[in-house]
């Protein structure tokens, strides 16, 4: 296991122990030195939101019986800041879980060991919990680092306490390389 998936594994842990930890507030109102029986919901805005996620990448292949598909297992980690309602920036992280070999140009391979992918989204909610990104990244590998931009949506589904479930789809443009098309699903905090 080399550094960089040591690393995100942790980063990953700590997460999640986190955001398990994190503590839930009640309201808790007295009138006249007595308890109400009303539950006040507020709604103060969350800024904060980190998600981990699961995806499959798709990679298209070319070999000597044709074109194929190459799907990658990948992980991972969202780390977003949200301005207001509509507008954010994110912070999205890929680790794809295999190594593997793609075509890049005729007769010349660029091979790929367990890939991290580094993001800075634009984050855009334009309908209920609909959100468009978009943004450059960089693809850091031992072999060769890659520069990346991406496009993609996902749509949070507020599952209660401030946690959502967010299917996502993207698709990642490695400058002078190869493209991917990633589907999965989140889970997702707000603080």
């Amino acid at each position: 296991m080399n550094i960089i998936s040591k690393l995100v594994k942790s980063t990953m842990t700590a997460l999640i122990a986190i955001m398990m930890a994190a503590p839930t507030f009640a309201q808790h109102h007295e009138a006249g030195g007595q308890a109400l029986n009303q539950h006040t919901e507020t709604h103060e805005f969350k800024h904060w939101r980190a998600g981990i996620m699961m995806y499959h990448t798709y990679i298209g292949t070319q070999t000597t019986a044709g074109k194929g598909m190459l799907i990658v297992p990948s992980l991972g980690l969202d780390l977003e800041y949200w301005f207001n309602d509509t507008w954010g920036i994110g912070s999205h992280n890929d680790l794809e879980l295999i190594s593997f070999e793609v075509e890049r140009g005729r007769e010349n391979f660029l091979r790929r060991e367990t890939p991290l992918l580094f993001t800075l989204d634009a984050l855009w909610k334009p309908w209920k919990g609909l959100v468009l990104l978009a943004g450059p990244g960089i693809e850091v590998e031992p072999h060769e680092n890659l520069f990346v931009f991406r496009a993609g949506l996902e749509y949070e589904i507020e599952i209660g306490s401030h946690w959502d479930i967010a299917p996502t789809v993207f698709y990642d443009n490695r400058v002078d390389a190869y493209d991917t098309f990633s589907v999965g699903i989140g889970l997702g905090k707000r603080f």
